[in-house]
């Protein structure tokens, strides 16, 4: 029982000592993202529903607060599955609020051809023509959004990355604007929290944000502002997921 104790201790201190030095080398690293990205871009920030912001890109927004970025947010659905919409939508200004995005760069669409029902598949040329009028409408630099996988495999977040390749692909982004998307990961990862850091560091990326001790106690407080979805699950998400903490990209 003793050597289990000590080998405890060691691994709290492992740890203690890991974070310390991660917090104080994350002015280095942000400086390292300014050469793939760019200082004082135009970011559009693409999600499916309210709480997207906070459950899966609060570390690529709290990362491109330090570059300097100016972050629009376009959502694609109210959030209505369970007739929730009005309160979800205000949920996600608020959210965003925290999060460092006003209410002026915060854009919700609400209407039929786009619900929040995993069940239906939106169409992906109405999609694409909708984000490419919002990144030539705010002069986007950079759009990030989910990857093919969608983090959860959530229809509608496949859907937008479906869009976005379509644009990218046909060559109608406008010059310089680049898209980024969030890299879905194994199960077992997305819930191991910090502790996924190694492995992420292991794989490829282009981009990476890992969030401080005091921007993920931000990343909380947004997802917090998600009342209505605060459930018994979703709270352990909060204590757990990698996705609170660290988002890895790629560029497509």
């Amino acid at each position: 029982m003793e050597a289990v104790g000590v080998l405890g201790l060691v691994v709290v201190v492992l740890a203690w000592v890991f974070f310390w030095v991660w917090d104080s080398s994350e002015g280095m690293k942000s400086q390292e993202q300014v050469g793939l990205l760019g200082s004082g871009s135009r970011t559009l920030l693409v999600i499916a529903h309210p709480d997207d912001e906070a459950m899966f890109f609060a570390p690529t927004v709290l990362g491109l607060a330090r570059l300097r970025h100016q972050v629009f947010l376009l959502c694609f659905s109210a959030g209505n599955y369970y007739n929730q919409g009005e309160i979800r939508k205000k949920e996600l200004v608020q959210s965003c609020d925290v999060l460092g995005i006003p209410p002026s760069r915060v854009a919700i669409i609400d209407n039929r051809d786009f619900p929040d029902d995993p069940g239906v598949q939106w169409d992906t040329g109405y999609a694409a023509s909708i984000l490419l009028q919002h990144i030539k409408l705010n002069g986007i630099h950079l759009v990030v959004t989910f990857d093919a996988g969608g983090v959860s495999g959530h229809s509608n977040h496949v859907a937008l990355y479906a869009a976005m390749r379509t644009l990218h692909s046909e060559g109608k982004l406008p010059n310089r604007c680049s898209v980024l998307t969030l890299q879905s990961v194994n199960m077992l990862r997305k819930y191991m929290s910090f502790l996924d850091l190694p492995f992420t560091l292991l794989h490829a990326r282009d981009v990476l944000f890992v969030l401080t001790r005091e921007e993920v106690a931000q990343a909380k407080r947004a997802m917090s502002c998600h009342r209505s979805q605060m459930l018994w699950f979703r709270r352990l998400y909060v204590l757990f997921s990698r996705y609170l903490r660290i988002n890895s990209l790629h560029f497509l």
